[in-house]
Parts: C-alpha cells; sequence; structure tokens
C-alpha cells in the first residue's frame, strides 16, 4: 500500500504550484504538501522542524536562494543531507544535471510542456517514492 508522504515543494511559480497540487489531487491520496517559494523560505521551514519532509521537489530557477544553492546548503547539513530531493525544473542545461547530481539529488525531471505528460512524470515521482523503503524506514 503506497504510504503518504510529506512533499516539500519549493517552486517560485504560483502557475506551477497549482499543477502539482493538481496532480496529487487527482491521484486521490492525501499527500501532505508543504510550500516555499524559494530555497531561503525553505531552509526556514527545515530548520523549524515542525514538519520534516519524506521529500523534496524544487524547481532550480527560483529569486534569493537558487535551487543548486539550497542543495549546497541541504546537503551540507548532517541531518538534512538525507532528504531524497527531486528537481522538477524546465532547465534541460547539462551543466546544472551534472551539478544537481554531484550533489546529491535522488533524481532530475524536466518539466514537459503537455499538461498530460506532466501529470504522468508527477504521478510516477509520487508513486515510486510512495513505496520506497527508505522513505518506510
Amino acid at each position: 500500500m503506497p504510504r503518504l508522504l510529506n512533499i516539500l515543494l519549493i517552486e517560485d511559480d504560483a502557475i506551477e504550484v497549482m499543477k502539482f497540487k493538481r496532480v496529487v489531487s487527482t491521484m486521490k491520496l492525501q499527500h501532505k504538501i508543504i510550500e516555499a517559494n524559494n530555497g531561503e523560505d525553505a531552509l526556514t521551514i527545515l530548520k523549524e522542524k515542525e514538519i520534516i519532509p519524506d521529500i523534496i521537489i524544487l524547481d532550480l530557477n527560483m529569486p534569493k536562494i537558487n535551487g543548486i544553492e539550497f542543495l549546497g546548503i541541504l546537503k551540507a547539513d548532517d541531518v538534512l543531507k538525507y532528504l531524497p530531493s527531486i528537481i522538477l525544473t524546465t532547465s534541460g542545461n547539462y551543466k546544472d544535471v551534472m551539478e544537481c547530481y554531484r550533489l546529491g539529488i535522488a533524481g532530475y525531471v524536466l518539466k514537459p510542456l503537455k499538461y498530460e505528460d506532466y501529470v504522468d512524470r508527477v504521478t510516477r515521482i509520487l508513486e515510486y517514492w510512495s513505496i520506497n523503503e527508505v522513505i518506510s524506514q
């Protein structure tokens, strides 16, 4: 049975947040989505430790602290570095991809243009992580 996830969604685009939430609601699972508009806000949420997310889904292109800078800070923390981080972005830049994997991400997914493809990709991400053994421990 799939596990319900606490998801930290780090995304500055309100339309993208709406799309993501719509996909989650169509899955008929009660995943909890914690929103952060940028890396700086996400770090504040993580430091408060009210809710520790099971996974982090983040965009790369954000104001204040971008996705790569956020990952550098996250992965330098002895506790938070183990949180699975999945990039969901429009950037197919090879340097971005390689830098994210060097920093220790769990996955890199490009946002497709067609909504149906977006639904498919987000659904697959969440289905995988809701049965992953790392999360269930």
